[in-house]
């Protein structure tokens, strides 16, 4: 199992803070495909951005591998001013 964690306006218009996932899949692209798959509230969201991503709280590629137990963070692109 695999917990993913939303955040920003992420979090905001999927109306969760975190899910978790249980899914033959080894990268976060991959996961992030899984959850598209769920619904299409998911696919639209996911797709509104270029997606960052943590895996186990360090900064990471989308192309990174993940395992069973990882904790897999994704959130917008971050602005600020």
């Amino acid at each position: 199992m695999i917990t993913v964690k939303f955040f920003a306006v992420l979090r905001e218009r999927l109306g969760l803070a975190e899910t978790q996932v249980d899914a033959d899949v080894s990268t976060v692209q991959e996961l992030v495909q899984v959850l598209k798959q769920q619904s299409e509230r998911y696919a639209k969201e996911l797709d509104r951005y270029q997606l960052l991503c943590a895996v186990n709280q360090n900064l990471l590629p989308l192309t990174t591998e993940v395992k069973d137990g990882d904790e897999v963070a994704l959130f917008p692109p971050v602005t600020g001013g």
